[in-house]
């Protein structure tokens, strides 16, 4: 287990097995929507944002899975253009509340796979779980009224679990849904029980979040009124 609080690394206790990698045809989806969004900025790597380290990650539920194991991309993988089978993991169990996960594959599970696995945990209609780092987003969460985490709940712990399951679980039209993760710089999670209308819901409120720019540009830009 690593205590370090630096972006991208992995804080819970992992139990890793080496073992196939997914089925490619599972991933397919999950690949063409990571294109999207490695173009729009909301997934890669970046020397200049967050110290260097790779951001972003998206999983789906395992097919007819009575459980809630999920494929998910592999840790720092954001750099990749394209992602492999070989590059994402299988989550087969995960305890929030411990802080613990077991999984296997041929990379180990992203950060961020505790709070993926607390969505699949919290609703069986939630199939898939998009975690992007969305910087116009983020800024306007308050405007656009976005469910948002505690500040003081850090990225991959129990308690920032616990606030997104209470986030969750609280809406009154469970899918699709997006919330921010306050305490996790320029962090968004969405989910829903397609991967379509959940990362459609993110073009949305990314569009919504820019149009709020450009009005609030197009306001300072304007002069004053004489006195």
């Amino acid at each position: 287990m690593v205590s370090s609080t630096t972006e991208g690394v992995i804080k819970f206790q992992l139990d890793f097995a080496d073992g196939p990698a997914p089925p490619a045809e599972l991933l397919r989806e999950l690949n063409a929507w990571r294109s999207i969004f490695l173009q729009l900025g909301l997934i890669g790597q970046d020397p200049r944002r967050y110290a260097g380290y790779g951001f972003g990650n998206l999983s789906r539920r395992l097919p007819d899975s009575t459980e809630s194991a999920f494929f998910i991309s592999g840790t720092q993988t954001g750099h990749l253009a394209q992602l492999r089978p070989e590059d994402y993991a299988t989550v087969l169990w995960c305890n929030p509340t411990a802080n613990q996960l077991t999984a296997k594959g041929q990379i180990k599970p992203s950060s961020e796979a505790l709070s993926h696995g607390i969505l699949y945990r919290c609703d069986p209609k939630i199939h898939w779980v998009m975690h992007l780092h969305a910087p116009a987003i983020f800024r306007k969460r308050q405007a656009l009224g976005l469910p948002a985490t505690d500040p003081a709940a850090a990225y991959g712990t129990p308690e920032m679990a616990e606030e997104i399951q209470r986030l969750a679980t609280k809406r009154e039209k469970p899918t699709p849904g997006l919330l921010v993760m306050s305490g996790h710089e320029d962090g968004i999670l969405a989910y829903g029980s397609t991967a379509a209308e959940t990362g459609s819901l993110v073009i949305t409120t990314l569009a919504a979040a820019l149009q709020l720019n450009e009005t609030e540009d197009l306001q300072n830009s304007l002069p004053l009124a004489p006195r």
